[in-house]
């Protein structure tokens, strides 16, 4: 599965109040409607420049702070294709993956708001398109890309019934 998208920049310790706040999660649990709000209160026009596909790149524990599954569904909601990120809250990373939005752990240092990103995620390389540059991310396991590419757990738990850890997907 090969992703093109550009990239929104943030920086660390980005907590989940900041991805969706908290005026917004209490009102409805519409994705659609909460999609609206993400990043805000970082970016008020965050919203309406992200387009379908776009990638939110950011530094050190990104998605602290809450274990609300609305956030990374309201980045979904969004049309944010995934994170990228120089690490991640362990909850969220997994509220990430298991509702269908890719994380990925990588040195994010060299890109920068606005590039075009190309990753190629079964390889975990991430190629900035604008300045030729390519960063390697820390592999996901096959029951995770099998995961995302089924668009969430649920979704694939009623097409294979169970999760299957065999290293050969069997």
């Amino acid at each position: 599965m090969v992703i093109r998208g550009r990239a929104h920049r943030f920086g660390d310790d980005i907590n989940t109040d900041y991805i969706i706040s908290g005026r917004h999660k209490f009102k409805t649990l519409d994705m659609d409607e909460l999609a609206c709000h993400v990043m805000e209160d970082l970016d008020p026009g965050f919203y309406e420049r992200c387009q379908e596909g776009d990638f939110i790149v950011a530094g050190k524990n990104f998605g602290c702070g809450s274990s609300r599954e609305q956030a990374p569904l309201a980045l979904k909601h969004a049309g944010v294709a995934g994170v990228l990120a120089e690490s991640f809250a362990r909850i969220y990373f997994r509220n990430s993956i298991n509702n269908g939005l890719l994380a990925l752990v990588c040195d994010t240092s060299q890109i920068k708001d606005g590039d075009e990103l190309e990753i190629d995620v079964e390889e975990g390389i991430i190629r900035d398109m604008t300045f030729g540059l390519e960063v390697k991310s820390s592999p996901l396991p096959k029951v995770m890309l099998d995961i995302l590419e089924e668009g969430g757990l649920v979704e694939y738990m009623k097409k294979h019934g169970r999760l299957s850890l065999e290293p050969d997907g069997a």
